[in-house]
């Protein structure tokens, strides 16, 4: 079981420092390989995502990733900037599937931004597509106008697309992610203004003929976003293009108290996976031992679970993580009145503790 552990920039070392001793704790035989990545494989080779970063992602069976970027990048051209790593990743690594579950903990829902009454029980998961759209679609750029009231004037374009292969590649992933659940889809589309989502529509109608177990529910990404922060319970799974499911799972993260609380699976055909928090890097407390390692630690145990099929090991972290939440320890985004605050390696170690 080989392991890329690609740390990354802000407070990603400090994270994923967290999940490797708690990975290291089970006593399982892991081969774990540290590269730069981001803004440190800029720094050490001259662009975000090196070529030896790449081999080692690819040869290896799962991938722990922190975070990267960092604002004294952002005078790169784009192919250079930090972020540039995690797309590049994601394409050739083909993890066209990216799982995020948002999980109201009994402990936090306190710290949400939404009455209890609204918010606890939460447990949704979104499924959102991550190779396609208008994240990688061509052609795009800044031209010339070329036609229209504005003809003429420089303008920026993208293209949004999807093939009916990745529609259907998803929606499959999707259905059977709710088969295991409340078996209750929800899938997120604009398809009474763009013609990319009703192609989607039709063909996530079409595969629901596969799964007639599985309610499906068709919804518009303006009234999904309100439903969220309405009735955030009514969802069970709900699946969506790279752009909308972008917006919505960090949507979905505050309900649960903090991002700093959300792991995320990004997954290929094969459950091959890179596993990382769903939050950014951080800068602005890179370094001050605050941030909140749970979301990385978390996102360990879905490696566990997905890639590795160590159910047993996972839970063991899951619960682990519920147990020191009980104890009423908080890093800083999650803290409040009648708690105890403590920092990110102690925070690990409480983790650890609970292991055993």
């Amino acid at each position: 079981m080989k392991i890329a552990i690609l740390p990354g920039d802000g407070i990603g070392p400090e994270i994923v420092e967290q999940a490797v001793n708690v990975l290291n704790a089970l006593g399982e035989t892991f081969e774990m390989e540290m590269a730069p990545v981001g803004g440190a494989g800029y720094e050490a080779s001259g662009h975000p995502l090196p070529d030896n970063t790449l081999k080692l992602a690819m040869e290896a069976d799962a991938v722990l990733f922190g975070a990267v970027g960092d604002w004294k990048y952002d005078t790169l051209e784009r192919p250079l900037r930090p972020e540039q790593a995690i797309l590049g990743l994601r394409k050739n690594l083909n993890l066209f599937a990216n799982l995020r579950p948002a999980i109201l903990y009994p402990e936090l829902a306190g710290a949400s931004t939404l009455k209890p009454e609204i918010v606890s029980g939460l447990d949704i998961l979104i499924v959102r597509e991550l190779t396609g759209d208008i994240y990688f679609g061509k052609p795009r750029g800044v031209r010339e106008c070329p036609d229209g009231p504005f003809k003429g004037e420089r303008e920026g374009f993208d293209t949004m697309r999807y093939a009916e292969t990745e529609i259907r590649r998803i929606a499959h992933v999707a259905f059977q992610a709710a088969q295991k659940r409340d078996k209750r889809l929800t899938s997120v589309d604009k398809a009474n203004v763009l013609e990319t989502f009703q192609f989607w529509k039709d063909i996530v109608t079409d595969v629901h003929k596969e799964y007639p177990d599985v309610q499906l529910e068709h919804m518009y990404v303006d009234n999904a976003a309100m439903q969220l922060v309405r009735a955030p319970k009514k969802f069970d799974v709900i699946v969506t293009g790279n752009m909308f499911g972008d917006i919505l799972s960090d949507a979905a993260a505050m309900l649960t108290g903090s991002i700093g609380m959300l792991p995320s699976a990004s997954l290929d055909a094969k459950n091959k996976g890179l596993y990382e928090p769903s939050h950014g890097s951080a800068p602005d407390i890179a370094g001050k031992g605050v941030a909140n390692p749970l979301a990385t630690i978390l996102s360990a145990a879905m490696m566990l679970r997905y890639s590795f099929n160590l159910t047993e090991q996972a839970n063991r972290i899951e619960n682990a993580v519920k147990q020191v939440l009980a104890n009423g320890l908080r890093t800083p985004d999650i803290y409040e009145a009648g708690t105890t605050k403590v920092g990110t390696a102690e925070m690990g170690r409480a983790v650890l503790a609970a292991l055993s």
